[in-house]
């Protein structure tokens, strides 16, 4: 019984490993003639951060309390202030413009926004006036790929600008890039 017992377990690991090396298609996810297509930027348009007029959400992310203030993510274009001193009638502020924007935090009197690659910090001590008081560059990694996995996607070219986004494109044939 002790060597019946360990030949069996052996016996069923071997067993229970199924190797699939006939897949016809890559992450076992068929192209079904749709992929995500990069969107590019000048670098030079991509460093501008600008503060603007409040704007309607259209696709938000992250949101961050601040006070009686709400700083609402715009998923890779910037960050919405919202002044929500009565909850039930918020006042859209601004909107401060920062291409490639996913990511904020606060902490005391400033918020932190990345801008692809940099670092952002943007003073909110009133919040109806940002200013932007520090750019750290090159602080945040950026990657060449769609935010999401399972995709195909046409691969990304550093001679057309920089990638602030991703679309979701009908294409011809089977793109060579995966994630």
């Amino acid at each position: 019984m002790k060597r019946t017992l360990p030949a069996i377990c052996l016996s069923l690991l071997i067993f229970s490993c199924h190797i699939r090396d006939s897949d016809p298609f890559v992450g076992n996810v068929k192209f079904d003639g749709t992929g995500y297509r990069p969107v590019y930027k000048d670098p030079e348009a991509v460093a501008n951060v600008e503060i603007m007029a409040a704007q309607a959400l259209r696709d938000p992310g992250k949101i961050y309390t601040f006070d009686r203030y709400l700083f609402i993510n715009e998923k890779g274009r910037g960050i919405h202030i919202i002044d929500n001193a009565d909850p039930e009638k918020p006042e859209n502020l601004s909107f401060i413009s920062i291409a490639g924007n996913y990511d904020i935090a606060v902490k005391g009197n400033w918020l932190y926004a990345d801008n692809l690659s940099n670092l952002l910090v943007i003073d909110i001590a009133d919040p109806r006036t940002p200013r932007l008081t520090k750019t750290i560059p090159n602080a945040v990694p950026v990657h060449a790929y769609p935010p999401l996995q399972g995709v195909y996607f046409e691969c990304a070219d550093a001679r057309k600008g920089v990638v602030v986004d991703w679309e979701k494109v009908s294409m011809d044939k089977q793109p060579k890039c995966y994630r």
